[in-house]
């Protein structure tokens, strides 16, 4: 299963309507730019968390415990706040960046911000209704067998490298990863440590 066409099926128009609508963005190619520049952050981020064993393990258990994915079905529901979930953790946007970002929060409402020409008080608002959508298609690609402890982080990579190619302003998020500034991920995947999710 495609993480990133899954999540990109989720934005759909309407959903990008709706939160055009909800923050009185007028030209919603920019709401566009925005939520996709905030998923692509979100993925790029879990897949360095998750690109050692402890770090896929940890994720893996986030996934089984709250996230089974039934937000991807009914992301207008989510934003709407129609739908709701016994599991509040499911829905836990603060908690989930917090989790995957940490302090790098400020950073990525930066770029984004400069990505998609919004503030960035909408951009933090909008990550909070958004992040759920991350770990929500996880747990969906999770419940369909075709994600294990042992090809998690090579999806995320695969699916985080084709969204950039095709998109290459999201070339931009491996900048915002690579703290060492030398061009490569990998090596700060390597090095840097995992902050693992729940």
């Amino acid at each position: 299963m495609d993480i990133m066409q899954l999540l990109q099926g989720a934005l759909s128009n309407q959903v990008i309507g709706q939160l055009s609508n909800q923050y009185g963005i007028k030209n919603q190619d920019q709401t566009a730019v925005a939520a996709k520049g905030i998923m692509n952050v979100l993925m790029s981020a879990l897949s360095r968390n998750a690109s050692t064993p402890s770090g896929a393990n940890a994720l893996v258990s986030a996934l089984d415990r709250d996230h089974d994915g039934s937000v991807i079905d009914d992301v207008l529901g989510m934003l709407s706040g129609s739908r709701q979930s016994a599991n509040a953790s499911s829905f836990n946007g603060a908690g989930i960046l917090n989790h995957v970002l940490g302090g790098r929060q400020n950073s990525m409402l930066n770029m984004v911000g400069r990505m998609s020409g919004l503030d960035q008080s909408v951009i933090g608002k909008m990550a909070l209704q958004l992040a759920p959508l991350a770990l929500g298609a996880l747990g969906k690609a999770r419940n369909s067998g075709g994600l294990n402890v042992g090809n998690l982080a090579q999806t995320l990579i695969q699916g985080t490298q084709s969204s950039e190619k095709s998109n290459p302003t999201m070339g931009l998020i491996g900048k915002f990863l690579d703290s060492d500034g030398d061009g490569s991920i990998m090596d700060d995947i390597v090095n840097l440590g995992l902050r693992s999710i729940g």
